[in-house]
């Protein structure tokens, strides 16, 4: 569905991204685990065109997109939840799912009772300011807003920070739930490390700007892996 080759990046004369690879299926969680700083972040800015790349190419469903406007690459289906929510605080919650919904171009969106409808706590405040809204239910609205453009593909950024622990298992399971019954491939950048594993289908670790290991969550729950990969 996604694929990064060789991909490289960087912020004016500082190199971030060294040759960057890696493949997204349908239907995939896919988590990219590292320390901070590695390039995490950067990558996903970059696949979606916040961040013009070096060289090295990306793909969705076979086709490039490296190079292309932000919104462009959005409106093939690839959506950005990024780190710390970006959600439109003074907007509603009704108004920020149908903002989310206008990069649909060429797709209908979802409507917004479909959408509740798998996000219970939204269902009575749709008439609610963002960002009067709790984190974890800002966090949902997040994803919700993102989700009513029906993407193929969506890069989540830190979705668990700042959030309850309570809040945390659900947020696991409605990504399962969605890429299940929906086929959405999510790529996931998180270093809540239990959470990683607990959600994705398999991962990847990323090392000054390159992914030095992939594996199945299991391999990552050696505490000599995690040690080598992660400090931890």
């Amino acid at each position: 569905m996604l694929g990064v080759t060789d991909l490289t990046a960087a912020y004016g004369s500082v190199p971030v991204l060294n040759g960057v690879s890696l493949r997204l299926g349908k239907g995939e969680v896919l988590a990219l685990l590292g320390r901070n700083g590695v390039g995490k972040t950067t990558l996903l800015r970059t696949m979606i065109g916040l961040l013009p790349p070096l060289s090295g190419t990306i793909t969705l469903a076979d086709e490039p997109i490296a190079g292309l406007s932000t919104h462009t690459i959005s409106r093939r289906g690839v959506a950005l939840v990024p780190q710390g929510r970006g959600i439109l605080a003074k907007l509603s919650v009704r108004e920020n799912l149908l903002v989310g919904g206008r990069a649909a171009i060429g797709r209908s969106p979802v409507p917004i009772g479909e959408i509740v409808a798998r996000f219970p706590i939204l269902a009575d405040r749709l008439d609610q300011a963002g960002g009067t809204l709790s984190g974890g239910q800002q966090q949902q609205l997040a994803v919700a807003r993102a989700l009513s453009a029906r993407p193929t593909v969506m890069l989540l950024d830190e979705p668990t920070e700042g959030i309850q622990p309570n809040v945390v298992q659900d947020i696991s399971e409605l990504i399962r739930t969605l890429t299940r019954d929906t086929g959405l491939s999510v790529l996931l950048v998180e270093q809540n490390i239990d959470f990683a594993l607990h959600t994705a289908h398999r991962c990847v670790v990323m090392e000054k700007g390159r992914i030095v290991h992939e594996g199945s969550p299991d391999e990552l729950r050696n505490d000599a892996v995690l040690k080598r990969y992660l400090a931890i």
